[in-house]
């Protein structure tokens, strides 16, 4: 289960480009549970990241 969190110590500067319907989502997400954007596009890679399926990566 996805649970959202707050937090981190250090942080590093990146630009991404994001389609407009991912941002408004994100956004309406991140309201809804009192976070930052930022806070919950980490978290939403860490969870990416932390969940990759390493099996299709080895093809």
């Amino acid at each position: 289960m996805f649970k959202l969190q707050k937090g981190y110590e250090e942080y590093v500067t990146k630009t991404f480009r994001l389609p407009k319907e991912f941002v408004t989502e994100l956004e309406k997400l991140a309201f809804e549970n009192n976070l930052s954007l930022n806070q919950l596009v980490i978290q939403c890679l860490k969870y990416s990241i932390d969940n990759l399926d390493k099996s299709e990566q080895e093809k």
